[in-house]
């Protein structure tokens, strides 16, 4: 339900005078047509400036639209009584849907990084400021209220923009003396140390193809990052049980089935990420298949089916995701390449899958450079020969044994071996990175 709307500007108060002013005339007959037409078409005239504005500006995002409903329906009088607030404050004081789009778009097109705010309220105008910051973007928001922090706390911790905000409760020259000269090196960057960076609190990601192997490695560090995961598979028994693993370890999950090639189901995906937990910070694609096969023998079917799913499917899910992260200013998108992308793993014959995984990579290449000032880093990673049940069988041994002479390690890889990867592509620590593509294969492929 929307906010019940409150006039704060010059502009609203004249047309709640001349609406107040329009029904004492039409309630009393006395009143000549001509006051009555004149008090109409000036009411319409004023009262349809700020509704043109409305419509012309920017959407507000849903943690600005819940920050302006909470503001708006909170007791202030009953908070002043109780002591919470030093001073009475009226929800009048919030900055509104018009004047937010204005402030972020003063901080855009003057490319500010650093903003001052003295005076915060409830932080309407310093979210709308932090989502025209750029990633690396500090707001430094001085209130006297401590009360007021905690009222909006909670409201930024649930943007991704939220997190360049800093909020200083006291007197503005106490709090920010010496502020200009933090060294990020000694304080950390917006004080968060090197592991605080790491973490995502608060972030809602996916992982295609988590039923099983490096996909469900990757749902399980994402979690332990501390991210709500939505665990994607075509087998939905498979999907469950690894969203059953998660909820066990007090990780937020949900199953999702997805046939990654179909574009109608990776946005009903999209959609009931969305719909449970209102946004998707985190894309991380990863499904892939693979039928090895001579060259000439490969069928134009095999070759269909692999790129459907390694090359198509992987577009289809960063489109989707990523029309989420764009509206949002933010995101970031992990796809799951291979080595096979850079080199041609020997002896096993693998064409259509080795062609379509050089094509995530530069897939990943692409929008990682087109969507980057805009919020959006696209990274990938390369795995070397994971070890798997499969590789275990009597037939692969002698091939297993083939590959360990080409792998400088000595040994095949682990899906625990590409966990700090995917948690380090996914955060705040790799915000300079993007369109990357991160190889872990124990040095195969430089052999």
């Amino acid at each position: 339900m929307q906010a019940e709307k409150v006039s704060d500007t010059p502009l609203e108060f004249i047309v709640e005078y001349l609406a107040k002013a329009m029904k004492i005339a039409r309630d009393h007959p006395g009143v000549p047509e001509d006051l009555r037409s004149n008090l109409q078409k000036a009411l319409n005239i004023a009262s349809g400036l700020d509704s043109y504005l409305e419509m012309t500006s920017s959407p507000e995002s849903q943690p600005l639209a819940e920050l302006y409903r909470k503001t708006i329906e909170h007791d202030w009088k009953k908070a002043f009584e109780e002591g919470k607030t030093s001073f009475r404050l009226p929800k009048e004081c919030i900055t509104g849907h018009v004047e937010g789009q204005v402030l972020k778009m003063l901080v855009r097109v003057s490319g500010a990084r650093r903003v001052l705010e003295i005076g915060m309220f409830t932080g309407y105008g310093a979210l709308s400021m932090a989502e025209g910051l750029p990633e690396d973007g500090r707001l430094v928001a001085c209130e006297m209220e401590p009360y007021l922090k905690e009222f909006a706390q909670p409201v930024f911790d649930s943007s991704p923009h939220g997190r360049k905000i800093t909020v200083k409760t006291g007197p503005a020259m106490r709090s920010l003396k010496g502020d200009e000269c933090r060294d990020e090196v000694f304080h950390g960057v917006q004080g968060k140390s090197v592991l605080d960076r790491l973490r995502l609190d608060g972030r809602v990601a996916y992982v295609t193809g988590a039923g099983q192997g490096i996909g469900r490695a990757f749902a399980h560090a994402l979690g332990e990052a501390g991210a709500k995961v939505a665990v994607v598979d075509l087998d939905d028994r498979k999907a469950e049980r690894v969203a059953q693993e998660l909820a066990l370890k007090g990780i937020q999950s949900t199953a999702v089935t997805a046939d990654i090639s179909k574009p109608q189901s990776v946005q009903g995906m999209v959609d009931a990420i969305v719909a449970k937990w209102g946004t998707i910070h985190i894309g991380c694609n990863n499904a892939g298949i693979n039928m090895n096969s001579a060259s000439e023998d490969t069928s134009l079917d095999e070759w269909d089916q692999t790129f459907g799913v390694n090359l198509r499917g992987t577009f289809i899910c960063c489109q989707a995701a990523g029309r989420i992260m764009l509206n949002q200013g933010y995101g970031k998108i992990i796809n799951t390449a291979s080595m096979a992308g850079l080199i041609v793993p020997h002896p096993q014959k693998q064409l259509a899958y080795n062609a379509s995984k050089a094509g995530v990579v530069k897939l990943t290449q692409t929008l990682g450079t087109e969507w980057i000032d805009r919020g959006v880093r696209v990274n990938c990673i390369s795995p070397g020969i994971v070890d798997t049940p499969l590789i275990h069988s009597e037939e692969l041994g002698p091939l297993v044994q083939r590959w360990l002479s080409d792998i400088p390690a000595g040994r095949l890889a682990q899906v625990t071996d590409l966990q700090a990867a995917v948690v380090y592509l996914a955060s705040d620590a790799s915000d300079y990175m993007t369109g990357h593509n991160l190889v872990i294969e124990g040095g195969q492929s430089l052999w």
